[in-house]
């Protein structure tokens, strides 16, 4: 079991300083990644009273891929993790640049979590198609990975054209992790035929969920020992409750430390010390 951190988005603030003593301090006390959520923009609640989203214009965010190519200069073997971007909103030819290129600078740490997003405001805003968002990504995924693995290419899909052209750097194994995040069926229909791994939320059907994810991949002649699982866990999850995921098969979680009431940044770089001290077995 890997055991990583959430990049505390919406709580950590904009001085430098402190992004960069978190992600150094997560890497100094052996967490194996760092995982940041994405949203690009919020809603303004107040031309929207009836607002029911969890995030709105007041929400701080970093932009996930950005924020890498920052931390990959200040540390040498933490993982990033976008956990996740919301791909169907962004062009796929620029995130796949964006992706290499943060890949390369961490000499091959990144790993792309990607979904689709619950937040109609953000895909007007951004002139994208919110009801197709779901099939479209999929074909998303196959041209990200031929983008990754070929010098140049020519792709004819319903919603990419390309003719003979490609990016330069490319990542430096020709291929970065393709995550999911999500849980409705179609999402464990998605993970089990064609992602790397899957971010699923820890609920009481996560079991029965894990095993039609399992089932699925075994339909599409696929070995589900190769799709990893990542749940993010709350601050005051114990060495049991983390032994307890691992014997539904996830391999990874993540400690989120926002939503704990913390009264700075700085708290949230002590937390993710005491939450070590309390997973040390996983160390």
């Amino acid at each position: 079991m890997k055991v990583g951190v959430v990049f505390p988005q919406t709580e950590i603030g904009s001085d430098p300083a402190i992004i960069s003593r978190f992600a150094t301090t997560a890497e100094s006390l052996g967490y194996d990644h760092i995982l940041a959520y994405d949203h690009i923009l919020g809603a303004n609640t107040q031309s929207r009273p009836d607002w029911q989203g969890p995030y709105t214009s007041e929400s701080m965010f970093h932009e996930p891929l950005v924020l890498f190519s920052y931390l990959a200069g200040l540390t040498k073997t933490i993982q990033f993790v976008t956990g996740v971007i919301i791909l169907p909103q962004r062009q796929t030819a620029v995130v796949a640049k964006q992706a290499a290129c943060v890949d390369v600078l961490s000499n091959g740490r990144l790993r792309l979590g990607i979904g689709t997003g619950w937040n109609e405001v953000e895909y007007d805003c951004l002139d994208e198609n919110f009801n197709d968002r779901g099939i479209r990504s999929e074909e998303q995924i196959d041209l990200l990975r031929q983008l990754w693995k070929e010098e140049a290419i020519t792709y004819e899909g319903k919603w990419h054209h390309i003719t003979d052209a490609g990016l330069n750097p490319l990542p430096p194994n020709k291929n970065i992790p393709i995550w999911l995040g999500g849980m409705a069926p179609q999402v464990i229909d998605r993970v089990a035929r064609i992602a790397d791994g899957w971010f699923p939320f820890v609920n009481k059907e996560l079991g029965s969920q894990i095993q039609q994810m399992i089932e699925r991949a075994k339909a599409a002649e696929r070995d589900p020992s190769t799709i990893g699982i990542e749940c993010m866990v709350p601050l005051d999850t114990t060495v049991d409750k983390v032994k307890s995921l691992q014997d539904l098969g996830v391999t990874q979680v993540a400690v989120v430390t926002m939503n704990q009431s913390l009264e700075s940044p700085e708290k949230h770089i002590d937390a993710i010390k005491q939450s070590r001290e309390n997973l040390a077995a996983y160390f």
